[in-house]
């Protein structure tokens, strides 16, 4: 990090300010990122952490190097093949973190700069950066055109493209993986639940999986991981955050991913959907991210549960419980023809949902 200090802005608000050296000054807490945790204090110890929180909210809004294409897009746009929380720190200043995930950003502090000019809901994504994102290809480009989009994260080739003034986001990661997530799309269609819908699309000739921007200008998203430093460092219960947030919603969520045996819930990929007038929860995001769906579908009781966090669960033993709960809302018949791709998962698929109405009529 440079001798300069940052101004941590929630649109063009200034939330918080840091030096070098850890010295902070928080001007607005309410507005602070749920997984940013910053002290004023001016002991060594408290100094030294704020500088690696910092380091540490910077570098989750840059690619992880185990998202695949990660070092030829690090390579395309001339920056190192960055290991550590303080190189990615660096990568993401380069662009001053913005993200399609919410309205934060980082500037020096006395630069001329907004929100509006910057953010990249109103401003310019070249396509080159989606040939590189999904296919690997090298490109000579200059690092303001590409790396503003590197915040997305997971291990599949992913890109935005732009449609007009909204974002698609286009997945690959083979045709197995492609087939998956729409399968797993379909089902979830037919349950009374917050979700993204996937379609299949194209890309360079090979199948994609095409969904929608959740976010805007007016909601962001925040992970189960920022939630979870959000409610450590306010002492909050986080059973009782979600299910006081969004009940039903998290119930669902159980319901789905162990019908589709989505085995990949981790707390990057569920989390709340925030009102950015006042950076409040408003309740949990839409369900998403299924391109690891059907794994573990070899046993009735899936994996272990990864959202019931207070307990150990399989996955059955989650959903049982959900529909106990909530009721099973299935709002359309599931038909076999939607299987017609993957016709392997069709009897386990059945087998689940019979465990579930049984258990909804119990």
């Amino acid at each position: 990090m440079h001798k300069e200090i940052y101004e941590i802005m929630h649109k063009d608000k200034v939330a918080a300010q840091i030096n070098a050296q850890g010295h902070s000054t928080i001007f607005e807490p309410s507005f602070l990122p749920y997984d940013l945790y910053l002290e004023e204090e001016e002991d060594i110890d408290t100094l030294v952490n704020n500088v690696i929180n910092f380091h540490c909210w910077c570098a989750a809004r840059v690619l992880t190097l185990d998202r695949e294409y990660a070092k030829e897009i690090l390579n395309s746009i001339g920056m190192k093949q960055a290991v550590t929380d303080k190189e990615r720190a660096e990568i993401a200043l380069t662009y001053r973190c913005a993200s399609l995930t919410d309205v934060y950003w980082v500037r020096r502090a006395g630069e001329q700069i907004s929100f509006q000019e910057i953010n990249l809901y109103e401003n310019h994504l070249d396509r080159t950066f989606i040939d590189i994102a999904l296919k690997g290809k090298q490109y000579t480009v200059q690092n303001e055109y590409l790396s503003r989009d590197l915040s997305t994260n997971g291990c599949f080739p992913k890109a935005w493209k732009r449609e007009g003034r909204n974002f698609l986001l286009l997945k690959d990661g083979g045709n197995f993986a492609v087939e998956r997530e729409l399968l797993a799309s379909k089902i979830c269609r037919c349950f009374d639940v917050s979700q993204v819908f996937y379609e299949e699309g194209y890309f360079d000739g090979e199948k994609v999986s095409v969904s929608p921007n959740i976010t805007s200008i007016d909601y962001a998203i925040a992970s189960m991981e920022a939630v979870e430093i959000y409610c450590r460092n306010h002492d909050k219960n986080m059973k009782q955050y979600i299910l006081q947030l969004d009940r039903y919603n998290y119930y669902m969520m159980n319901i789905i991913d162990y019908l589709t045996g989505n085995t990949d819930r981790h707390w990057g990929n569920w989390g709340v959907l925030v009102n950015n007038k006042d950076n409040k929860p408003v309740c949990l995001h839409p369900l998403m991210d299924f391109n690891k769906a059907f794994h573990a579908y070899d046993t009735l009781d899936g994996a272990n549960c990864q959202t019931v966090f207070w307990e150990s669960m399989t996955q059955k033993e989650a959903a049982v419980c959900a529909v106990k709960e909530i009721g099973l809302n299935q709002i359309a018949e599931v038909k076999q023809e939607i299987f017609m791709q993957l016709p392997q998962y069709y009897e386990m698929f059945r087998k689940r949902m019979e465990i579930l109405r049984f258990a909804a009529d119990d």
